[in-house]
């Protein structure tokens, strides 16, 4: 890291990016980078995705070593699906307000209180929480999951309210919701929303799931982070309102 923040440049004589690839080389090791994560670091990394989709692709490289820079949920995810592998954190403090949201302890008694509901729970929660659920699913996959399940089979949804309740006004089904929330996109303010489409009102908005109903209900286009993504791509107008984290928009320039 430089005295930025960033990565680049040299520390006491020591060029940053030319160590980490030695230590890539070295350790045959591959680095993943969310969307989420600063922009240079999206730039040294081997795969830039969304969680799921970065911890599928690093199980079909023959590497050795996971550098995995995201949350805890995301490495666990990793070593999930590649036990074999040695999976690191940057930052083992690196903690997600979802996954907090829900600790495996209280789930468990949620669960023992509704014997009859499965759990349908979403992908950002902890591998404790993953163990004590039936289905796991993410932001785009979770209707089509839902679909396929009896209309007369009750459903707990976690760890995100706003991804279950979205859900659930979309296609209809009641589903007990775990009132757990991402506290990035709790945090943003329909008013200031709306005054951004004042000042761009030819501009789209394009909205994670995980953000409250009055957001999405000014949204264009609901979507997970890659689904985000692809619609920028194939916009073909100049200027996107875009609620989700912000370094997506590395990316998208």
């Amino acid at each position: 890291m430089d005295a930025r923040g960033g990565i680049g440049g040299s520390l006491a004589g020591v060029d940053i990016v030319e160590e980490i690839n030695k230590l890539r080389k070295e350790r045959n090791a591959i680095i993943l980078a969310h969307y989420y994560q600063k922009p240079e670091i999206q730039d040294i990394a081997d795969f830039v995705g969304d969680s799921l989709e970065l911890s599928r692709k690093a199980a079909e490289t023959d590497a050795d070593v996971i550098a995995f820079c995201g949350v805890k949920f995301m490495a666990e995810t990793a070593k999930i699906l590649s036990p074999e592998k040695i999976v690191v954190l940057p930052d083992m403090d690196a903690g997600c307000s979802l996954e907090d949201s829900c600790p495996p302890d209280k789930f468990k008694a949620f669960r023992d209180e509704h014997p009859d509901h499965i759990a349908l729970t979403y992908i950002n929660c902890s591998a404790e929480v993953k163990a004590l659920s039936d289905i796991i699913v993410t932001s785009s996959s979770a209707e089509h999951i839902l679909s396929q399940i009896p209309l007369d089979q009750k459903i707990i949804f976690g760890p995100d309210k706003h991804l279950g309740g979205y859900i659930a006004k979309k296609t209809g089904r009641e589903m007990l919701l775990w009132p757990g929330v991402c506290i990035v996109h709790e945090a943003f303010s329909e008013t200031e929303l709306l005054k951004l489409q004042a000042q761009h009102p030819d501009a789209p908005v394009a909205a994670h799931p995980e953000c409250p109903a009055y957001i999405l209900d000014h949204a264009d286009m609901v979507g997970s982070t890659s689904a985000i993504l692809k619609y920028a791509k194939s916009f073909e107008g100049d200027t996107i309102i875009i609620a989700t984290e912000p370094h997506i928009i590395h990316q998208m320039e």
